[in-house]
């Protein structure tokens, strides 16, 4: 009898073939617009993960105030050098400490200008960070230690001061600081917080605190930690330290953040994960109203059909077999739907995570839930018009015209 009441399905949505597919339509979209959703959250999530953790499990990072902003002051009182140093000297385990800070500032090079982020740094950002040159040399300890005008460049700046020539040796000018070009970053390309992680220029953060900035401050404090060495100890080491260099009372709350990369990808991974959801939630709200479209044309299906349907209650048919019939053509065409929709999403999927250059990486469970849930769409919005079709009164439906 399902056999049967298949066959009928198959028949009657064939028959109509253009209002089938307009029924349907809904329900395409939303199946679509949920595994896209979710697949494209799914593939940033491990870009931004896996962008995380290529600097290092044993990265630890110091910023002030509460927040915690990459690269970045996250408000409250900045650092001095010397906190750089105290933690460098007292605290165990640390193989590397980077103190930095930012500006943005316009590059000019000839008749060419840029406006770039301009990074302070100390010998060891390149132990701290995990940046490879395509040209030149990194900064010297002497330059470090000397405050000397030398700077190294990233691809974006080349491009926009130099386009296809070699920067080595030439100088650019940053605000009011002449500086020679000693270095070229190799190309990074776009993070995925959106950034240019390419356009900026690293100079010694002496240079930088003297003719930029004009103070001692540092917005950042990176610290390489010993592999092997417990994580948690040295950020309650640097904690402790810097609660007593900044005279913060027993009781206070820190005006400062320490945080390692493990913290910081279970936040962004959470963060995205929400909004995933988010995301995937409002696309399907487009699989009921496919739901209801597929309602409506049931409806529409029993009137048009109750000449039929009183016929086959005549000659013997159960209204089981009518409610059957209705209901399985109902889940046949949600089913068709999800089957299209699911097709769709993962061509899109695909194409758009090669554009905006994250992975693609489908969701098995969420692919077939969706199918799934399409399914049960057709059941729950196909019941009442095939329950409609089954409670006809044969007589009343023969003389139905």
């Amino acid at each position: 009898m399902l056999f049967s009441a298949f066959k009928l399905a198959i028949g009657s949505i064939a028959g109509n073939a253009m209002r089938s597919f307009l029924t349907i339509l809904g329900v395409i979209i939303g199946v679509a617009a949920v595994i896209t959703m979710v697949t494209l959250g799914s593939g940033a999530t491990r870009q931004v993960t896996s962008e995380i953790e290529g600097l290092g499990s044993n990265l630890v990072i110091v910023v002030p105030g509460s927040g915690m902003r990459m690269g970045g002051q996250a408000g409250g009182k900045p650092f001095k050098s010397d906190d750089a140093d105290a933690i460098r000297d007292q605290i165990a385990n640390v193989f590397a400490v980077s103190p930095s800070s930012q500006k943005r500032v316009v590059a000019v090079h000839g008749n060419q200008n840029w406006a770039t982020t301009v990074t302070g740094i100390v010998g060891e950002y390149f132990d701290v960070f995990d940046w490879k040159f395509a040209e030149g040399r990194s900064l010297t300890e002497g330059e470090v230690r000397a405050g000397a005008s030398t700077c190294i460049i990233g691809e974006t700046v080349r491009a926009e001061l130099f386009g296809a020539l070699s920067p080595i040796g030439e100088r650019i000018r940053l605000g009011n600081v002449s500086c020679r070009v000693v270095g070229l970053l190799a190309a990074k390309g776009q993070s995925s917080f959106g950034t240019d992680q390419d356009d900026l220029v690293l100079i010694s953060l002496r240079t930088f605190q003297r003719r930029i900035t004009g103070n001692t401050d540092v917005s950042l404090i990176a610290i390489s930690v010993r592999e092997g060495s417990l994580l948690n100890q040295v950020k309650s080491d640097v904690t402790y330290l810097l609660r007593e260099r900044r005279r913060i009372s027993v009781g206070e709350d820190d005006d400062f953040s320490v945080r390692d990369m493990t913290e910081i990808v279970d936040m962004l991974t959470s963060t995205t994960t929400i909004m995933t959801m988010l995301l995937g939630a409002v696309a399907g709200v487009s699989l009921l109203v496919g739901g209801i479209g597929i309602m409506n044309i049931m409806l529409v299906s029993v009137t048009e059909r109750t000449r039929e349907i009183g016929i086959r209650l005549a000659i013997g048919a159960r209204r089981g077999d009518v409610l059957l019939q209705f209901l399985v053509e109902a889940v046949v065409l949600a089913s068709l739907g999800g089957l299209i929709g699911v097709i769709l999403a993962l061509l899109a999927t695909w194409s758009l995570a090669g554009m905006i250059g994250i992975p693609f990486i489908p969701d098995v469970s969420i692919i077939f839930l969706s199918f799934v849930f399409s399914a049960a769409v057709g059941v729950a919005f196909g019941y009442f018009p095939a329950r409609r079709a089954a409670t006809l009164n044969p007589i009343e439906a023969l003389r139905y015209e």
